[in-house]
């Protein structure tokens, strides 16, 4: 199935974890790829993953979404080389692991928020300006969200916070360019099954499992297919959503262990 044949898609933050799903979403159903990591370094490993995972053809370029003058430069090169973007999936993001909020530094804060807030806004803001509204097929963005934007979770607060403001930008982006004919969506994941599950005991893989209703975490793949579907024109209709993707964790009070 290559519904995105003749399409360009950007995924930021695609060199690593369930960004690299989603990059191998989108070649295995024709997109031209184009993806970024934060740094050269964390970049050429995501290049070499891809490769290794039959994706050799993806353009893979560093950017700190966080610094405008990184993302006008990764902007420029997709303008040269591809001339268009039909695509944006916003999956860049700071995890903001292990702060807690009596603890913070308000820079913190700010870092936090530079990449998941600010940096989802600048490249957003690229891509519609330099593309989208100039092409007569329109662009749609896709943000990666989280379900602790609705349910927080301890010790993260600039994450949750930040994740919370991608959820108000989606609505609010997607109402100002709707009328345009621009679409923008939010997944929104729980659990995901990544490399820092690897570290984890088993006891503690387990009682996460029991956390969801549908006892198990997500693969990447699974937050790859809800992306492309929102990505597709199989969700023409929708815009300003936040599709919630965690096994059911959102829809209960609490765990069954705790729920007497």
């Amino acid at each position: 199935m290559a519904r995105f044949e003749g399409k360009v898609v950007l995924v930021t933050g695609g060199n690593r974890n369930t960004g690299l799903d989603i990059v191998e979403k989108f070649c295995r159903e024709g997109g031209r790829v184009y993806m970024c990591g934060s740094t050269p370094e964390s970049t050429a490993k995501g290049a070499a993953a891809l490769a290794s995972r039959g994706c050799p053809g993806v353009r893979s370029m560093p950017c700190d979404v966080s610094d405008l003058e990184q993302v006008k430069a990764l902007f420029d090169v997709i303008e040269k080389e591809a001339g268009r973007l039909d695509i944006l999936v916003n999956n860049a993001a700071h995890q903001g692991i292990g702060k807690p909020f009596v603890e913070m530094d308000p820079a913190y804060l700010t870092e936090v928020l530079g990449v998941n807030v600010r940096g989802g806004f600048q490249v957003t803001q690229q891509a519609v300006n330099r593309f989208f509204l100039k092409q007569p097929e329109r662009g749609v963005v896709v943000f990666l969200s989280s379900n602790t934007a609705m349910r927080a979770i301890r010790n993260r607060t600039a994450y949750c916070a930040s994740k919370g403001a991608i959820n108000a930008m989606v609505r609010a982006v997607a109402l100002d360019l709707a009328p345009l004919g621009i679409r923008v969506n939010a997944c929104a994941p729980g659990y995901i099954y990544t490399e820092r599950w690897d570290v984890l005991p088993e006891e503690k893989k387990a009682r996460r499992r029991l956390n969801c209703p549908l006892r198990h975490e997500a693969s990447g793949e699974d937050i790859a297919n809800v992306v492309a579907f929102l990505a597709s024109s199989d969700s023409s209709n929708i815009t300003g959503e936040i599709v919630t993707c965690d096994a059911g964790c959102s829809c209960q009070h609490m765990p069954e262990d705790v729920d007497v």
